[in-house]
C-alpha cells in the first residue's frame, strides 16, 4: 500500500534512547489504496469480537492517554479526538500533537488503532474504541537534546500528567528492553494505580532485538500485550516472551494512519498495546463503576487460550476476546495493581520509614584465625619410631626386605635345582 505521502518506510528499534519502540512498519505494495480496502484490511475488528462488543459499548466517555512519540490530531480518522496533551521532552508542541523525535510517526498510527473514527461510513481506519477520546503525552526518543531530559524522566512525567488529566487507561507502546526500571517510575506508576489509572504496555519485539518483556510490561499491575499472527499463533518475530505478560493480541498486518494522511501496514506490540488499551476503554465504559483492577479481571478472565496451555509466558491468559469481555460473567478481581507494585517495591526496594528502622547492632571486628607455630626440629625425635616412621619408613621397608629374601631364596632354590639336572644328565650320557 502506498500512502498519499508516498512509500513510507521507518527505523524502529531506537538505539540511542533509552526506551525502543516495539513496532516495524512496512509498506506492502505499490497499488494506491482506496479507504474502504483500509477498513477491510482491519481483520481484528470481527475475529476479536469488536464489531459485536459495539453493541454494548464503543467507549464513549472514556479518556485514553497515548505516550508516545506525539499525536497527528489533524488527520481525518482522528480530528476532534485528541482532546488533551502535554510535551514531556520539551521539544514538541504543549499539546502534544506535534510529532518528535525519532520514528515520530508512531504516537499517531498507534492512536489510530485505538480510537480512529474512520473517514465516512466503511472507509478509514475504525480503532477498536471509536467513541473514545485520547490525551497526547508526547516523548522525545533519542533525541533529549532538547531540553536534557533523560527518557525515562519523560515517562514518569507523563504518567503523572495523564493522571491528573483524568485518563482511566494509558497506552504504553514502548519497552525499556531491560526487565528492571529507575525508581522514578516506582511512584509515577502507583501514582496511576492509585488514582484508579489501569496501565497497558507493548510486550516488545524479538526482531528488534528484545528477547524478554521489558519494562514498563514487567511492573506489577501493568497488563502486558503479547503479539500473535493472523492465525492466532505467536508471533515470534514480533513478540518478546516473559512471566508478565496478560494476554495476547494480533500484533501483524496491522494497518494504521501516518501523520499528515496516508495509511501503512505494519507489525509488531506497539500496535497489539493500543487494541488491548481500546479494549479496556470499552469495558470501563460499559462498567463506569468497575474499579480498573475488576476492568483488567474482565479482559483476562474471558481471554480466550484457542488451544493454548495458559497462563504461559508466550500468550498470557490467551487471546482477548471482545465480546466476552463486555458480555460474560466475571468473578471479581482478588487482587489490585496498587497492592501488586507496593508490595513488589517491599521487597525489592526494601523501603523502610524512620518508624520501621531499628538501630543497627554495634559491629564487632573479626580477625582471622592465626596459623599455629612451626614446631622446633629435634633431631632425637627423628630417631625415634613415631607414627610417620611406622607408615612411611618402617613398615614399606620390612615388606620389601620380606619379598627380597623371598625372591633370593626362589633364585637359590632355582640355581641348586639345575646345577643336580645337569650332572644326571652327564652321569647317563657315555
Amino acid at each position: 500500500m502506498v500512502s498519499a505521502r508516498g512509500r513510507w518506510l521507518g527505523g524502529v528499534a531506537i538505539a540511542a534512547a533509552v526506551l525502543a519502540l516495539g513496532v516495524a512498519p512496512v509498506v506492502v505494495d505499490d497499488t494506491p489504496a482506496h479507504a474502504d480496502q483500509v477498513r477491510d484490511l482491519e481483520y481484528w475488528l470481527s475475529d476479536y469480537g469488536f464489531t459485536s462488543a459495539w453493541n454494548t459499548s464503543k467507549g464513549a466517555g472514556v479518556k485514553v492517554a497515548v505516550i508516545d512519540t506525539g499525536v497527528d490530531g489533524t488527520v481525518a480518522e482522528l480530528r476532534g479526538v485528541v482532546v488533551g496533551g502535554t510535551d514531556a521532552s520539551g521539544t514538541g508542541a504543549a499539546d502534544g500533537q506535534k510529532p518528535v523525535g525519532q520514528d515520530s510517526d508512531h504516537g499517531t498510527m498507534v492512536s489510530s488503532l485505538l480510537a480512529g473514527r474512520g473517514t465516512g461510513t466503511g472507509n478509514g481506519v475504525l480503532g477498536v474504541a471509536p467513541e473514545a477520546t485520547l490525551l497526547s503525552a508526547s516523548v522525545a526518543f533519542g533525541a533529549e537534546d532538547g531540553a536534557g531530559i533523560s527518557t525515562d524522566d519523560q515517562i514518569a512525567a507523563a504518567v503523572k500528567w495523564s493522571v491528573d488529566a483524568g485518563a482511566k487507561v494509558i497506552n504504553m507502546s514502548l519497552t525499556r528492553n531491560t526487565l528492571d526500571w529507575p525508581e522514578s517510575w516506582d511512584d509515577a506508576f502507583l501514582y496511576a494505580f492509585e488514582h484508579d489509572v489501569v496501565v497497558v504496555a507493548a510486550a516488545g519485539n524479538r526482531g528488534e532485538g528484545t528477547s524478554q518483556v521489558g519494562a514498563p510490561a514487567t511492573i506489577p499491575g501493568v497488563v502486558a500485550v503479547a503479539g500473535v499472527d493472523r492465525n492466532r499463533q505467536a508471533s515470534f518475530d514480533a513478540s518478546s516472551q516473559g512471566i508478565t505478560i496478560s494476554v495476547a493480541a494480533p500484533s501483524e498486518d496491522l494497518v494504521g494512519v501516518v501523520p499528515g494522511g496516508g495509511y501503512v501496514k505494519w507489525s509488531g506490540t506497539s500496535g497489539a498495546a493500543p487494541i488491548v488499551s481500546g479494549l479496556i476503554a470499552l469495558v470501563r465504559s460499559a462498567y463506569p463503576d468497575l474499579d480498573a483492577a475488576n476492568a483488567i479481571q474482565r479482559v483476562v478472565a474471558t481471554a480466550n487460550p484457542d488451544g493454548h496451555t495458559v497462563p504461559s509466558p508466550i500468550y498470557g491468559n490467551g487471546l482477548i476476546d471482545a465480546k466476552a469481555a463486555l458480555t460474560a460473567t466475571v468473578a471479581p478481581a482478588t487482587t489490585t495493581p496498587a497492592d501488586q507494585l507496593k508490595e513488589w517495591i517491599r521487597i525489592h526496594r526494601r523501603a523502610q520509614t524512620p518508624s520501621d528502622q531499628t538501630a543497627a547492632p554495634t559491629p564487632v571486628a573479626v580477625a582471622p584465625t592465626p596459623d599455629p607455630a612451626v614446631p622446633k626440629r629435634d633431631v632425637g625425635a627423628l630417631l625415634l619410631p613415631n607414627v610417620l616412621t611406622l607408615n612411611y619408613l618402617t613398615v614399606p621397608f620390612a615388606v620389601l626386605l620380606g619379598f627380597a629374601t623371598l625372591v633370593v631364596l626362589l633364585g637359590i632354590g632355582a640355581s641348586r635345582h639345575i646345577k643336580r639336572t645337569l650332572r644326571k644328565q652327564a652321569t647317563r650320557d657315555p
